[in-house]
């Protein structure tokens, strides 16, 4: 098998394959496990004019629910949501480290205060869109674990043309900040059946983003 190769699809935004271990991927996904149990359950969210989404949710440190972060889940049940590890916020600083090296100055000083777990079922996608409900511009740090996606990343200004193509497979790292922090971004497709059970995922896939609320 032909080694992937990391890559740069928009200035500020670093694809680096493979980052995540077999172990790091295992912990994580027994992770997820425990946090979609609750105190707030993971959920498929419900948009304002009334549509649902195909991923399923579940939020650490905020509450993210169109378009705003609260400390309480109140479209849920009302409760607070788990607090957001020591050490996934660390995993944040090093991938931040990994993906900028010195060009981003300090990545020690990264402190992501929230994360999204997402879960893709098959038929599961994401719409594009900008994740632009923070106060601060701080990088967005994303972990893929299971299925491979094919994930569409874009430009700044619209969802359509230019944009690039490219396969998250589990243990991916995807960063995006700077020039391209408020890219429009999605997933068009999940490929069924990739992931490697050994992860302890035996279908679909998860995905992990960190960012900074700013809040």
């Amino acid at each position: 098998m032909t080694a992937r190769e990391r890559s740069y699809p928009a200035p500020g935004a670093v694809h680096v394959p493979g980052w995540l271990s077999p172990d790091d991927q295992r912990r994580l996904v027994a992770a997820c496990r425990e946090w979609a149990r609750g105190p707030v359950p993971m959920r498929h969210t419900r948009l304002p004019r009334g549509g649902v989404m195909s991923v399923q949710t579940v939020c650490l440190g905020w509450h993210w629910s169109p378009y705003r972060y609260t400390r309480t889940a109140d479209d849920v049940n009302g409760a607070r949501v788990a607090a957001l590890p020591q050490w996934l916020a660390e995993w944040g600083r090093r991938a931040v480290a990994e993906a900028y090296g010195e060009s981003y100055g300090d990545a020690a000083a990264y402190e992501p205060d929230t994360a999204l777990v997402n879960f893709y079922g098959a038929e599961a996608k994401m719409g594009l869109h900008q994740d632009k409900d923070e106060r601060a511009d701080a990088p967005v740090v994303s972990l893929s674990v299971g299925d491979t996606c094919v994930f569409r990343f874009g430009n700044t200004e619209n969802r359509g043309k230019p944009y690039t193509d490219l396969e998250l497979v589990s243990g991916d790292l995807f960063v995006f900040g700077g020039a391209s922090r408020y890219a429009y971004h999605g997933v068009p497709k999940v490929l069924p059946g990739t992931g490697d059970p050994a992860t302890g995922l035996a279908q679909g896939r998860l995905n992990v983003t960190l960012r900074t609320t700013g809040m």
